[in-house]
């Protein structure tokens, strides 16, 4: 039933919105044959999809903030600091929260050093000839609070 249960009125494709907690109220009260099936499990799975989207782009944010404090080390911020310390807090929640996410770690941190390079030619005169072909971080050096040397000092 692509179009929501015939009595709610709700419909998936113009009112998200009343869709959704239409097929919440179903799923609690187990009236599973009045589901939306088709809508229903496409939405789970773009739910996933975002997880491992939110993975890759704070792990860009924490790459481009560590190749800035790396490449311009006479304009650390107290700001850089902060924004390394909160993606670092954000990424290992996320993974706590979504354990499966683990195994795509090696690919958002890959897809994640793009973006991390973008952000950087984006907000500062480096260009990408300047920086390596791959991540130069480490898994361990992205999460250690300490690394690199010293970004702990001020905060």
């Amino acid at each position: 039933m692509a179009k929501g249960s015939p009595q709610s009125g709700q419909d998936y494709e113009t009112d998200f919105y009343g869709w959704t907690q239409n097929q919440a109220r179903l799923l609690r009260r187990g009236q599973f044959t009045e589901l939306d099936i088709i809508n229903l499990s496409e939405e789970i799975e773009a739910l996933g999809r975002q997880q491992r989207q939110e993975l890759k782009s704070r792990l860009g944010i924490l790459i481009g903030h560590l190749l800035k404090w790396q490449y311009q080390s006479e304009k650390r911020s107290r700001s850089w600091q902060v924004t390394i310390r909160g993606q670092r807090r954000d990424i290992q929640e996320l993974l706590l929260d979504n354990p499966s996410l683990k195994p795509y770690i090696p690919e958002a941190l890959s897809r994640g050093f793009l973006v991390g390079l973008d952000l950087v030619v984006l907000e500062t005169p480096l260009t990408y000839v300047a920086f390596p072909d791959e991540c130069p971080y480490t898994l361990e050096q992205l999460f250690d609070y300490n690394f690199p040397e010293g970004i702990a000092d001020l905060l």
